[in-house]
């Protein structure tokens, strides 16, 4: 397997219908050059009258598609279509797939299919999971199984507000509304504490600049990391926000240069052996993202 991607390095991932115009300058990095990551979309994104020409095009980037720093995952339309996109001699240039719908019905024929190849994925968890306390467990101890080749665990935001026939304002934060916010809450605390990364949901209002700031600091008080997006304006927003604060690189080397169990951080009781992982997580959004004022 290719060396194991860190949830922090996908940033802001780009969620692209295959059909776009410009697909192929951008996954070659040519058109959005801060881009840390892309997904191409078969799925929700594109009709049915326009699936067949969508795929083929899929077909085309992958053969003549070279390499580069961006990250560029697929996301299949079902099971069928990533049999036949793994049939392609040159899939291996490509990162790995979103799988979408990823259930309780379809989660280990996913991972068969996938168990040969060295393709990392990301799991979508979209439907009546959602609301199960005990059919997520089943699908957490499922990935653990397979958590070498897992970057982190999506959650389909939209198709949860679907199924509770609720939309949400611009102004809101998913983490607003009490039963979205008790439904991600429970999902965080089942696969982060298995050691999983979960992604941030998708803003809507991609001309709100302000909501969709607020959204993604949010996300990051709760523990989500690396915002689903659907507009390039959005790209430096996130990644200004994932920069460090100058407060908390000083916090976190203090805690993991520290011989002692207990240290004083500004007036705070820093325990080392509790806030190392949290620690270790602000170096390495340092290290990809770098330092900001307060914004």
């Amino acid at each position: 397997m290719n060396k194991k991607i860190h949830y922090t390095e996908l940033g802001a991932t780009l969620f692209i219908p295959a059909t776009h115009k410009d697909i192929s300058k951008i996954i070659q990095g040519n058109k959005y050059p801060n881009l840390k990551s892309i997904v191409i979309d078969t799925e929700d994104s594109i009709s049915d009258n326009d699936f067949a020409y969508a795929i083929d095009v899929v077909k085309n980037l992958i053969t003549s598609f070279k390499k580069n720093k961006l990250l560029v995952f697929i996301r299949p339309r079902n099971i069928e279509t990533l049999k036949e996109l793994l049939k392609n001699e040159k899939i291996n240039q490509i990162n790995g797939f979103v799988l979408p719908k990823f259930s309780l019905i379809n989660a280990q024929q996913y991972l068969d299919i996938l168990k040969p190849f060295s393709h990392q994925i990301m799991p979508s968890i979209e439907g009546e999971e959602l609301f199960n306390t005990n059919k997520l467990i089943q699908l957490k101890d499922i990935l653990v199984k397979h958590k070498e080749k897992i970057i982190l665990v999506r959650f389909g935001l939209e198709d949860m507000l679907r199924q509770l026939s609720m939309k949400r304002r611009c102004e809101d934060t998913v983490f607003d509304i009490t039963v979205t916010s008790s439904i991600l809450g429970n999902f965080l605390a089942i696969f982060k504490s298995a050691g999983f990364g979960i992604s941030g949901g998708v803003y809507p209002c991609f001309n709100d600049k302000n909501g969709f700031i607020k959204d993604v600091k949010r996300d990051l008080k709760e523990g989500l990391f690396s915002k689903t997006i659907i507009h390039p304006a959005q790209i430096k927003l996130a990644h200004e926000i994932y920069k460090v604060t100058l407060e908390e690189l000083n916090e976190a080397n203090s805690l993991l240069s520290s011989s002692k169990a207990i240290i004083n951080l500004d007036a705070k009781m820093g325990e080392v052996g509790t806030m190392s992982p949290y620690a270790k997580l602000i170096l390495q959004r340092e290290k990809i993202y770098g330092i900001r004022d307060e914004i």
